[in-house]
């Protein structure tokens, strides 16, 4: 199934986890810690116990946690910020505080494109269409490596939630963290390029 066929398919533990890999994943870019989304990764994993393949039962913690990583991630005003950057900010900014419900489809569907748009944007191979969309419903054919990563890095953290449930939250936060490993380092070669 195509990227976008996985979120359409999505049950709403699904669609958190898909928004808050993107999120993770784009942490370095707001100066983030490591560590800084774990709390609502363990709310997931701790809802999952209900496994019914959502995650209400943690709604007033998951609104709570959330805007606690507001306040860590509270950066300067977008206005000197550079397009990564923002996008990465809008992302946080736009998580619903119910873990539930049609926004989270939006969200998730929203973090997918806003962090494969970052990563074009940050790819250093680059290319002339670096302004178009990453399309998500085909392969990774003719991408960029850093995009193309990116992709499937998205579509294994829906899979994973898709074939084994709350089983799958672990595997798709190592994922996750593989891919924030890597944009840390293009994050830091960036910094010291423009130094």
């Amino acid at each position: 199934m195509s990227l976008v066929e996985l979120i359409a398919r999505a049950d709403a533990r699904g669609l958190a986890a898909s928004g808050l890999a993107c999120l993770d994943r784009c942490v370095p870019l707001l100066d983030g810690d490591d560590e800084v989304l774990r709390p609502l990764w363990a709310l997931l994993a701790a809802d999952a116990a209900d496994a019914d393949g959502t995650c209400g039962a943690a709604g007033r913690d998951w609104a709570e946690g959330l805007a606690q990583v507001r306040d860590k991630l509270a950066g300067p005003d977008a206005g000197g910020e550079d397009e990564a950057v923002v996008l990465a900010r809008r992302m946080l900014e736009a998580a619903p505080a119910a873990c539930t419900g049609p926004a989270l489809r939006t969200w998730a569907d929203a973090c997918s494109v806003a962090s494969l748009r970052i990563h074009r944007l940050l790819d250093p191979v680059g290319d002339a269409a670096r302004e178009a969309d990453v399309p998500r419903d085909g392969g990774t054919e003719g991408l960029p490596p850093l995009v193309a990563a990116e992709l499937r890095r998205q579509t294994g953290v829906l899979e994973l939630l898709a074939d084994r449930g709350a089983a799958g939250l672990r595997p798709a936060l190592e994922v996750s963290t593989e891919g924030r490993r890597v944009l840390r380092a293009v994050v830091s070669r960036r910094a010291r390029g423009r130094a």
